[in-house]
């Protein structure tokens, strides 16, 4: 593993979401409103999408549509072959908070998490609920009582795991062929877990926010309270640790080897101060264990 960064892309101002997708990164920019994709070493930086209400969380349905988070909306939008968007998908009567991120399955149902409380404004801590999109835009109700559902992978024999930014664990169900989430359980367990809303803990010990899956199945978690980077197998042994020298807030794993871990990173994450400055970037360093 090298930890020596290599910039992919500088002078953003909170990049977010990132995918590998059709030999590309593929990242939200959230205070420009872009979507963005470029070549693995940042070449050919190109523009996807412009979204007003912050672009958040992306995936792909099944005919290889963009769909995207529209984040202060609550809104999924999906790309046309044309490039004009549309509303896939409508959360605003069940989102509690901010829309945030997803990971959409190979039957094109988006699993979307939400804030659940006004984070920006200083508002008490409670859960939210990861909401599942059909492909045909009805929402649903997946699983309810997270603590900030964030970043979420499936894996190969369709377990879905998410990370509890604010409940220090990251927690699992089954996918079942019909797309429920069943036989909830933790995956990984940091430290305390909050008891109830009102709860949570503000600073915990680690912040699961966005993460990738490896080959061996063990989870890059960008640990959003600990700038960090951190390499965590099943029931929370950390094997690894990158520290970029500043906030880390979403990874992907990708590359032509499927080796490079792209690192979204910005120095924190307050609206006011991200939406002023370009001081974020996307870093890529390279690891031992490929892409799952």
């Amino acid at each position: 593993m090298d930890t020596t960064p290599r910039t992919v892309a500088s002078g953003l101002h909170f990049p977010e979401g990132p995918r590998w997708h059709e030999d590309r990164i593929w990242f939200s920019d959230l205070y420009s409103h872009q979507v963005y994709s470029a070549r693995e070493d940042g070449a050919d930086l190109r523009t996807e999408a412009t979204v007003e209400a912050q672009p958040s969380g992306l995936g792909w349905l099944p005919d290889r549509r963009l769909l995207i988070v529209s984040q202060l909306d609550r809104k999924i939008l999906r790309r046309e072959p044309d490039g004009t968007l549309a509303t896939h998908a409508d959360l605003g009567g069940h989102a509690t908070g901010a829309a945030n991120d997803m990971v959409v399955d190979a039957a094109g149902r988006a699993y979307v998490g939400n804030f659940g409380f006004d984070l920006m404004g200083g508002a008490p801590h409670t859960t939210a609920s990861l909401h599942r999109v059909n492909p045909d835009g009805t929402v649903t109700e997946a699983a309810a009582d997270l603590w900030f559902p964030n970043g979420a992978v499936i894996t190969a024999d369709n377990v879905l795991i998410v990370g509890e930014t604010f409940g220090n664990r990251v927690t699992a169900f089954d996918l079942t062929g019909d797309g429920h989430l069943v036989n909830r359980r933790a995956w990984a367990e940091f430290g305390p877990v909050p008891a109830e809303a009102g709860e949570a803990l503000k600073e915990p010990p680690v912040g699961p926010d966005g993460c990738c899956l490896d080959a061996e199945g063990a989870l890059w978690i960008a640990d959003a309270t600990g700038n960090r980077l951190i390499r965590v197998t099943e029931g929370g042994t950390i094997t690894d640790e990158i520290r970029p020298g500043t906030g880390v807030f979403a990874c992907a794993l990708g590359g032509a080897d499927g080796r490079t871990l792209f690192a979204c990173t910005a120095p924190d994450f307050a609206a006011e101060a991200r939406s002023a400055a370009k001081e974020a970037a996307l870093l890529a360093y390279r690891v031992t264990i490929p892409a799952a």
